[in-house]
């Protein structure tokens, strides 16, 4: 006798591991054998198990939707013959009809028969169940009862699993709000037995259970995390009806406008420990908060979250739920103190578990799997962006993409954003690789090939290269586009004009010239409302001195967008042609009112200043570019961003660092691109050989503070104020001593105390290290004019002219070197060629404005 009670004892626990794991076939064989001992009561226990087995065996295989409801009214027919016949009295004698009924409930809800599911809901008495612990097969069945009994009872369409189905019999707005509330509820405990189920199936042991729900032996939980027994357990999915209930309440919540009880929702579910089979619903639940974060909560509405207290279900605290799950618990936890931090951190962990969930394999057999997780990596990656982008933290979203690239494999999405990050990070040279690459992928995208091409452009100065991609992208845009079309055409007239200014020889760079112009009113015939075209008409027109039409068309672009900066900073120099400087000056100060803190326009305003009342009144506008210049680079200065310095080292053209003085400097020869390498290694070498340290931080900011020193230099000497000036010079040269625009400036500090050998030396290492530095021959010329060196004079100042032809001082100079050589009437030419020319120049040279791509 004692053997039969062991031999049974083992088949019941045999029967109860089955049921835990989810092994079904082996459930229903089982229950078979426990049918055939023909002992009393056995017979509905085993047609129940056998019910309950065809029933999870059938929706493991067609899931609970309504696409499948019509198979599921035959497939389920067994099924339900079997739990039908545990629902009776003798049923209950055996503690099964319960389970029964909330199994009949789930088997009606797969066939659609929504009023009869929440009818077997409601024989159950499910809202007066007792919350006590519970064994794992026994939680998910409740957590399905109150996931279907939501579903059930939804009020209006939500998808596939939750339509219209019991309305009403009152719509009024009370009704409404009750009954959301009692869904919210369902849904909220569907989700906590959900979190537990899974954390104690995580748990799993050998230990049996019993059979029914009122028979169930309390257990208890522990703060375990191991890994999972070697079952299979580590591979289920908690099912659709499950996924849906624990994604539901928050967004009911945010239905009904209760934005602050969908957030505590998401966290409560993010608190609790992760098992095995919720780390890819870890990543939904993430990615769907910090979406919440992002787009509906605003930075004064948003609360920061509190460390939940530790739970342990051995040592409960009074009241609290056993139908809670385990919650993380600690002092070392990081708790986000602002939504920008919640944010962040949320799809920083939701990137870090989707790239752990990617799937590398390319085989055929894997992708649905790879398509599946890659397109929730990418859904995490586009809220980086627009999280990350907005706060310019880019190294970060570089990083992110960085570690995308692995299973990132001919995707065009994720390589396109990639390449915007590399581009706005600063990474130039890794960025026209990556649009490249974008390129080869989407070969019919005009748009990325137009960045690559103001990547080469702006940042790297590589002009070939960057009309190469202009011209890709004319291949590939759609001409009756007009507005791409037009920036394409655009975008090849800047790449024409920087290769005009990168031939020394003025007939070929007019040659250049000329086709830009053609590109830049083809470029305003397709998009006649473009302020762009207009304004770089505008500006094609003022270099080559044609005022009126410049004017014209500058007038234009304000017209189409009155506050664009280039074309105010343009109308002001164009203005100044006309010497009309105190209508200029005017103009300046109601820029600076809309752009407080622009160097360009100050710089420009000192020099109007300096004509206008004097030097005096200039040096007072210099002090206060130091000052904004302290306002806006002293941040970027105390933190160490090497790489953006590196950047700049090695790809920022004399355009970008000088563009607040003269034309030379201004402009991008190729000549001034090779003299700021040559410049970079001089001052490698100084460093080596000295005690002189580059500057920390980026390098841009410490070359605007030598222009802004060199200005306050200019302004000194030509106040006669030389030791002051003498001081700026030591002050620019402690930044970057190998500048030729600083050597420049120390020579004219030494011609203005007619030391002129040591003038002359300055200029010549100047013009050694930027043999076109326009400032720089004409004042050598002048210098050998000083000490009697006629010819050398006539020769460099021929020079200075073949680089500028428009500049009347070299003009001007020369007249007087000829008039010292003899040659009257080529003087008289050449002083003649100095009024004119003078007559309508700018107080500062047109290409003194940066160039723009926006």
């Amino acid at each position: 006798m004692s053997g039969k009670v062991i031999r049974g004892q083992r088949l019941e626990t045999e029967i109860e591991r089955s049921r835990e794991e989810s092994n079904w076939k082996k459930v229903i064989e089982l229950a078979e054998h426990l049918k055939s001992r023909n002992q009393p009561g056995l017979e509905t226990l085993a047609n129940f198990l056998i019910g309950e087995g065809k029933l999870e065996s059938y929706l493991e295989e067609n899931p609970p939707t309504e696409a499948n409801i019509s198979k599921a009214k035959t497939g389920l027919a067994e099924a339900r013959k079997y739990l039908l016949m545990c629902i009776g009295e003798p049923a209950k004698k055996l503690e099964v009809s319960l389970d029964a009924l909330l199994l009949l409930s789930k088997l009606e809800y797969a066939m659609g028969d929504y009023e009869g599911a929440l009818g077997r809901l409601s024989a159950a008495g499910l809202d007066q169940l007792t919350e006590k612990s519970l064994p794992t097969r026994s939680l998910r069945i409740v957590a399905e009862s109150y996931a279907i009994k939501g579903l059930c009872s939804a009020l209006q369409p939500r998808n596939s699993l939750c339509s219209e189905r019991i309305p009403l019999p009152n719509n009024s707005k009370y009704q409404r709000a009750e009954k959301n509330e009692k869904m919210i509820r369902c849904f909220e405990l569907a989700g906590d037995l959900t979190l537990l189920y899974l954390q104690e199936q995580d748990k799993l042991t050998s230990t049996p259970s019993t059979h029914s729900l009122q028979s169930l032996p309390a257990t208890t939980t522990t703060g375990s995390t191991s890994p999972l027994p070697p079952n299979g357990l580590e591979n289920k999915k908690i099912g659709v009806i499950l996924e849906t209930a624990l994604q539901r309440a928050p967004i009911l919540y945010m239905k009904a406008g209760q934005l602050d009880k969908a957030i505590s929702r998401y966290r409560s579910m993010l608190c609790a420990v992760e098992s095995s089979a919720t780390q890819h619903l870890r990543l939904t639940l993430a990615r769907q908060l910090a979406e919440v974060l992002l787009r509906g909560c605003s930075e004064h509405a948003y609360k920061a979250p509190t460390e939940e207290k530790s739970r342990s279900t051995s040592s409960l605290k009074s009241g609290e739920s056993p139908w809670k799950p385990l919650n993380y618990s600690g002092t070392n936890l990081f708790v986000p103190k602002n939504i920008n931090e919640e944010i962040i951190l949320l799809l920083l962990i939701s990137e870090a578990m989707a790239v752990r969930e990617a799937v590398l394999s390319q085989s055929p057999e894997f992708k649905n799997a790879r398509v599946h997780a890659f397109d929730n990596a990418t859904a995490v990656y586009d809220l980086l962006c627009i999280s990350l982008a907005r706060r310019k933290q880019y190294s970060i979203l570089i990083e992110v993409f960085e570690r995308a690239m692995k299973f990132s494999h001919e995707e065009g999405h994720v390589w396109q954003q990639f390449g915007l990050a590399l581009a706005c990070g600063r990474k130039d040279t890794r960025a026209l690789l990556v649009l490249q690459e974008v390129h080869r992928l989407l070969p019919n995208e005009p748009h990325y090939c137009l960045l690559a091409a103001r990547v080469a452009f702006q940042q790297l100065g590589r002009i070939e290269e960057g009309l190469v991609w202009v011209d890709k992208a004319l291949k590939c845009v759609d001409e009756r586009v007009n507005v791409l079309s037009a920036r394409c055409h655009l975008y090849h007239g800047l790449g024409l004009t920087l290769s005009a200014y990168h031939t020394p020889r003025h007939s070929n760079s007019q040659g250049l010239k000329a086709k830009a112009l053609e590109s830049f009113l083809r470029a305003q015939q397709l998009d006649s409302s473009d302020h762009l075209a207009e304004y770089y008409l505008a500006f094609h027109y003022a270099q080559d001195y044609h005022v009126v039409e410049a004017t014209h068309h500058v007038k234009q672009a304000l017209f189409l967008r009155s506050e664009h900066l280039h074309s105010l900073h343009l109308l002001i120099l164009l203005l100044s042609t006309k010497k009309e400087y105190e209508h200029a000056l005017e103009l300046v100060e109601a820029a600076l009112a809309e752009y407080p803190e622009n160097l360009h326009l100050m710089y420009v305003r000192a020099s109007l200043e300096e004509v206008v009342y004097g030097g005096e009144v200039a040096l007072h506008t210099a002090r206060q570019m130091f000052t904004l210049w302290q306002k806006l680079y002293k941040e970027q200065l105390m933190t160490d961003i090497s790489d953006v310095q590196s950047q700049h080292h090695a790809n920022h053209d004399t355009h970008s660092m000088f563009n607040l003085s003269d034309k030379d400097t201004a402009s991008v020869h190729a000549e001034s691109v090779a003299a700021s390498r040559v410049e970079q290694a001089l001052s490698e070498v100084a460093s080596s050989l000295s005690s002189y340290q580059p500057k920390p931080g980026p390098h841009q900011a410490w070359l605007l503070q030598i222009q802004i020193w060199l200005l306050t230099a200019q302004l000194y000497i030509k106040t006669d104020q030389l030791a002051e000036a003498a001081q700026c010079l030591h002050e620019a040269s402690s930044i970057f001593p190998m500048s030729h625009h600083i050597i420049f400036m120390k020579g004219l500090l030494h011609e203005k105390k007619n030391e002129f050998h040591e003038a002359q030396t300055c200029y010549q290492n100047a013009l050694a290290i930027n043999p076109y530095h326009l400032k720089s021959l004409r004042h050598l010329g002048q210098v050998y004019h000083y000490l009697g060196s006629e010819r050398l004079a006539e020769k460099t100042l021929m020079d200075a002219i073949k680089v500028d032809p428009f500049d009347h001082h070299s003009w001007s100079t020369l007249g007087e070197v000829l008039v010292s050589l003899g040659q009257l009437e080529t003087s008289s030419k050449c002083l003649q060629t100095a009024i004119e020319i003078e007559a309508k120049s700018p107080i500062l040279p047109f290409t003194s404005i940066p160039f723009c791509f926006e």
